[in-house]
């Protein structure tokens, strides 16, 4: 397609050389479809503003959280929280020592990462285990390290040698016991909350009621200690008093702890079963609150390009309906829904409307102004017009039958002054 000049520019002045003279603008270059260069980029910038706008801010919030994301996670109890609720301060500790720290948020990958000759940390779980992940956390042959764990998953570690009661009395505590974790740690302010049903149960810091702080069961060429109070892990009091120790002696026993944070929703097990029905085992991490951001980006697009009810459109009715028909229709309707009201209404309106248009009143005039004009042509009492025009709706059909009659004399009356 070729360019052509639109029929009312005139030709641009040139020089002898054919070139434009200076000072002259030169014509708009015609694109072959009556649109410069200029409105078809203001167009297309047009249609794809709001795209951009809405790219362009998805790409300044993703940038501004990842310029703002704490170098640590916020997650209670995990090893890379530097929070007053994190156990980072321990994690680091062990990692100097030689630990090796693995870091799990699901049952499935804690029970792949434990095994004989390591540490698995259970901490609290936010919502509570389901018993397949317990029985899965239970078969598995590493040392095992409870923190403030609930009543199933304790009985379940510990073969029912173990079980909470959760009625001690915090305070600080002596050991009173022979094992060496406990005995290295010393005197500890501790929350005791467990019993011991079983001979094998070694408990330490007892209170006075015979609830314990720790405890520890040895079974099956392994130990399952419970801590009762997650205090000696937390960065705020992991230095006091013995915690640090506590923590150190009962997490470091191996050269690799496996440090299980559960998740809220988690549901995984860790059985072969589970392994082969599923494609991918977990998802990568940050998988969740990429999700949640593409889930609120379709939702916005689906609102954004969603179709929206526009004016309405007239059309022309594909049969012919007599005027007749459709007042009768109407006095149908509204006599079977007993709307003696609106029938009223509608009658006054009409017949007031007709007097003012008669007697030469603007339709913005109010009731006043038209009650006053039809007494004036009528020499009718003023009170009986505005009660005929304006008056509350009659009670019965017989009273709205007889407004109607009463309503046509008045119009009757009225007449162009």
């Amino acid at each position: 397609m070729t360019a052509i000049a639109p029929p009312h520019a005139s030709p641009t002045a040139t020089g002898p050389t054919g070139a434009p003279r200076p000072g002259t603008a030169e014509p708009p270059v015609v694109i072959g479809d009556s649109t410069t260069a200029g409105s078809r980029a203001r167009g297309r910038w047009h249609r794809s503003r709001w795209p951009l706008t809405v790219v362009g801010t998805l790409v300044v919030l993703v940038l501004f959280m990842a310029w703002t994301r704490p170098p640590s996670s916020g997650v209670r109890y995990a090893p890379d929280n530097a929070d007053p609720d994190g156990a980072r301060a321990v994690a680091e500790v062990l990692g100097a020592q030689g630990v090796d720290v693995t870091h799990v948020r699901s049952v499935a990958d804690a029970v792949r990462a434990a095994g004989p000759g390591t540490t698995l940390l259970v901490t609290p779980h936010p919502g509570y285990f389901e018993p397949e992940q317990i029985d899965s956390l239970a078969a598995t042959e590493a040392d095992v390290v409870l923190l403030a764990p609930d009543f199933e998953l304790v009985e379940a570690m510990t073969d029912g040698a173990v079980t909470t009661s959760g009625w001690g009395e915090a305070g600080v505590l002596q050991p009173g016991c022979d094992d060496p974790a406990a005995e290295a740690a010393g005197s500890i302010d501790l929350d005791p909350g467990l019993a011991g049903t079983g001979p094998d149960a070694v408990l330490c810091w007892l209170d006075d009621e015979g609830d314990a702080a720790f405890a520890r069961v040895r079974a099956d060429d392994r130990s399952v200690a419970v801590i009762d109070d997650p205090a000696v892990i937390l960065n705020e009091s992991v230095l006091d008093q013995g915690n640090a120790t506590l923590a150190l002696w009962t997490l470091g026993e191996h050269d690799h702890l496996v440090w299980f944070v559960p998740e809220m929703f988690d549901t995984s097990t860790g059985t072969v079963q589970e392994d082969r029905g599923q494609l991918t085992p977990t998802l990568p991490p940050g998988s969740a609150p990429v999700g949640l951001l593409l889930v609120v980006v379709a939702l916005f697009l689906a609102f954004w390009r969603g179709r929206r009810l526009g004016p309405l459109v007239t059309e022309d009715l594909p049969v012919l309906v007599r005027s007749a028909e459709t007042t009768r229709g109407r006095g149908r309707l509204y006599r079977a829904a007993r709307a003696r009201g609106h029938a009223a209404a509608g009658l006054r309106a009409s017949a007031a409307d007709r007097v003012a248009k008669r007697l030469g009143l603007a339709r913005s005039a109010d009731a006043p102004t038209v009650v006053d004009a039809v007494v004036a042509a009528t020499n009718r009492p003023t009170e009986q017009v505005a009660h005929l025009l304006y008056g509350p709706p009659p009670a019965d059909d017989a009273a709205l039958l007889q407004l109607a009659r009463h309503l046509d004399t008045l119009e009757s009356e009225v007449h162009r002054p």
